[in-house]
């Protein structure tokens, strides 16, 4: 074999050799992956939602308004910090994002059943709910559905037996017991007190009952029956119911009322010269939502006499809940601020609707994504423990299958010299016998 032909065999062999070094033709050369540096890989991110449907129009769209922007407000909060408080030390994970689902329930119960079945669709796993109609609509579906919800209303309805709707104030009857108790220790006659029912054909008949009847009686006052009813939203000035009080010699009078019922009905019952400093001497008392900030700020002095149980500190109280609604409020919402005292309680809302979904994500071990209402209800709402608001509301609320009333005591305030003075709170009595 010639010198030449070995050459040229040497260079096809060495070629050959040399083909798996290079990539096929019109390839580009892969370069492996760097060795892995054993780090966890980014969390996977997550939505949830909290909130409902809200009555934005209706009879009482400026508490709908306050609460909604409690909500978002809450939420942002949240989401920025993954703090549930100031004060709190848990902190609600870092990967979830919470965002605010609603629609207007116009305070109808047949529109409120369409919204929810609208926003189960869509991925809510809890609810609220915006009215004492709405709730009796409403309170089988949810727990047919094992949905928790959280409440503007409250009533001896969700506790016969208990439902999945949490309330995080008093039912109406426990909230009036605790101004009976109030006037009763300050109470200076050597005869009984006289008191009867004055409160609206809607909720305000739900203290209307036995029980109630002799709670008032056991405790030393005298009853004065029948009471007197008036409309939710009077469209005349009640003078009649008024005057049969002042006929029948009332000295205190319990009721629940929107403070739409509870302004006419005290300017009215101010023209007769009835109250607790004019000439024919009675202290008319109101359940929550007959909102004393809201009506001190409507009425200022021309209001005083008048007290209410149940419902939320000034925005001045130095309590950390009130600070804390202040603060958000400066953050989220500095041009826009909310002034109708619904919006604490909205606060209050948002904190059980997303300590519930905590509590059911720690306790599950679930991903978000995998997160069902039954789990929420059953993992989430139902281990609420010692929930303090900072003050918003008088107690830590605890919930469970048999306790949707969450608080143990119950604020009550006066009006005075056009300001919200607090007389103090007063335990609950848990005057409606569940059955």
């Amino acid at each position: 074999m010639s010198k030449f032909k070995w050459i040229l065999i040497a260079s096809l062999v060495i070629m050959l050799l040399a083909v798996p070094m290079f990539g096929a033709c019109g390839e580009e050369e892969v370069t492996p992956p760097p060795p892995s540096d054993g780090g966890e890989p980014p969390p996977v991110e997550y939505t949830l939602y909290i909130g409902g449907s809200f009555p934005l129009t209706g009879p009482y769209p400026e508490d709908g308004a306050a609460v909604l922007a409690a909500f978002q407000d809450y939420a942002a909060y949240v989401n920025e910090t993954h703090k549930l408080a100031p004060w709190r030390t848990e902190t609600f994970p870092e990967n979830v994002t919470l965002e605010v689902k609603c629609l207007d329930d116009e305070a109808n119960p047949e529109k409120a059943l369409t919204s929810y079945e609208m926003l189960k669709a869509d991925g809510l796993l809890v609810y609220r709910i915006s009215g004492s109609g709405i709730a009796q609509a409403i309170m089988a579906r949810l727990q047919e559905d094992n949905v928790g919800a959280t409440t503007m209303a409250s009533g001896p309805y969700l506790l016969a037996p208990p439902k999945t709707i949490f309330m995080n104030y008093p039912i109406y009857t426990d909230q009036v017991a605790g101004i009976a108790d109030w006037f009763m220790e300050n109470w200076t006659e050597d005869r009984a007190p006289r008191v009867s029912y004055f409160t609206n054909d809607s909720f305000g008949r739900t203290i209307m009952i036995p029980e109630m009847d002799a709670y008032l009686e056991s405790i030393g006052y005298e009853l004065v029956s029948p009471g007197q009813i008036i409309s939710t939203v009077p469209t005349a000035p009640p003078t009649t119911a008024l005057l049969w009080l002042k006929e029948n010699n009332v000295d205190l009078t319990l009721g629940a009322m929107l403070t739409a019922g509870s302004e006419p009905s005290l300017l009215e019952a101010d023209r007769l010269g009835m109250g607790p400093d004019l000439d024919y001497e009675i202290t008319f008392g109101f359940a929550s939502p007959a909102h004393l900030v809201v009506y001190v700020r409507d009425m200022g002095a021309q209001g005083d006499g008048c007290v209410v149980a149940g419902s939320y500190p000034p925005w001045d109280d130095p309590c950390d809940g009130m600070v804390f609604c202040n603060y958000i409020q400066e953050t989220y919402r500095p041009d826009d601020r909310v002034t109708h005292i619904m919006y604490p309680h909205g606060i209050v809302e948002a904190m059980i609707q997303v300590e519930a979904l905590r509590l059911a994500l720690e306790n599950t071990g679930k991903s978000a994504d995998q997160l069902t209402s039954a789990d929420v209800l059953n993992y989430g709402f139902y281990m609420i423990n010692n929930l303090d608001t900072g003050g918003i509301i008088p107690t830590p609320m605890t919930f469970g299958p048999t306790d949707v009333e969450g608080a143990d005591a119950v604020r009550v305030d006066q009006a005075q010299n056009g300001e919200v003075v607090l007389l103090g709170t007063w335990p609950l009595r848990h005057i409606y016998t569940q059955e």
